[in-house]
């Protein structure tokens, strides 16, 4: 676990080069999703390069599509695809896009229309469970894309059909493009209205490994129903300057700032090793 905690951070110095040299991604939302993808690609999916064929691989969706940045880094880092492939990132016939690409090994589907991720889960879940597979679906949502009204219509057949294979994760940092999610369209009642759906809700520290890992075992061990993971997650964590402020959810640094956040995520990584 030590090791994951150090490697969050690598990560992160992935991803904020890769935006740099870019000039475009989303940042905020990458750093604060970034442990829930790491918790779930070294610990608790059974998937690997080799298996994405495997009818009994689990299944992963990123809803909120448009933090691509850190899903191409983890996926990178186990080994999906050449590192050096994110060289590329959203220049001029790359097919590492802003969004995921499903022509790319790892992928299960396009995704990035905010809305569609739960219930594309939902029906891959509804599968495993008509042809008797042993394999878990799971999806990351953003808060900001909880005022879909497909994502309530994917809740309440989740709820219906039992899907106990079936664990949904809100990367709950409170921000989206536009500003704070109470503003914008209030959601703190998120407890109550999945309970209300049928679903199992467990509350987490989304930056902390250590509470996603107990976090996805409980779901693991939960029968008879869906879980969601509200995860609690600080937008931009790990570079002080860019945490919590709405304007990094889509910003790319300066060369001053660049260096900054460079040596902050360094430091964070050294510190995590100790």
């Amino acid at each position: 676990m030590e090791n994951l905690k150090a490697k969050a951070f690598e990560l992160r110095k992935d991803i904020w080069k890769m935006i740099y040299r870019a000039k475009t991604g989303h940042v905020g939302g990458d750093f604060s999703v970034c442990d829930i993808l790491i918790s779930l690609y070294y610990k608790h999916m059974n998937v690997s390069p080799d298996k994405m064929n495997d009818p009994n691989r689990d299944r992963f969706i990123l809803s909120k599509g448009h933090s691509v940045e850190a899903y191409y880094s983890v996926l990178a880092d186990r080994g999906f695809f050449p590192k050096e492939d994110l060289e590329t990132f959203s220049q001029y016939k790359s097919k590492y896009i802003g969004h995921p690409n499903n022509k790319i090994n790892g992928i299960e589907m396009n995704s990035g229309s905010l809305g569609h991720g739960l219930a594309v889960a939902v029906g891959m879940a509804l599968a495993g469970k008509m042809d008797k597979a042993n394999y878990r679906v799971y999806t990351v949502m953003g808060d900001g894309e909880l005022a879909e009204g497909s994502v309530w219509e994917g809740a309440m057949a989740a709820g219906h059909y039992k899907l106990d294979n079936l664990t949904a994760v809100i990367d709950r940092n409170r921000l989206q493009i536009s500003g704070s999610t109470e503003d914008v369209m209030s959601q703190d009642s998120q407890d109550e209205r999945w309970k209300s759906f049928g679903w199992h809700v467990i509350h987490a520290n989304g930056n902390d490994l250590d509470e996603l890992d107990a976090a996805f075992t409980l779901a693991k061990n939960t029968k008879g129903k869906p879980t969601m993971i509200i995860a609690e997650t600080t937008k931009g964590y790990g570079i002080s300057f860019i945490e919590n402020k709405a304007a990094w959810h889509h910003k790319v640094a300066t060369a001053e700032e660049f260096e900054a956040g460079l040596s902050e995520l360094e430091r964070r990584r050294l510190m995590a090793n100790e």
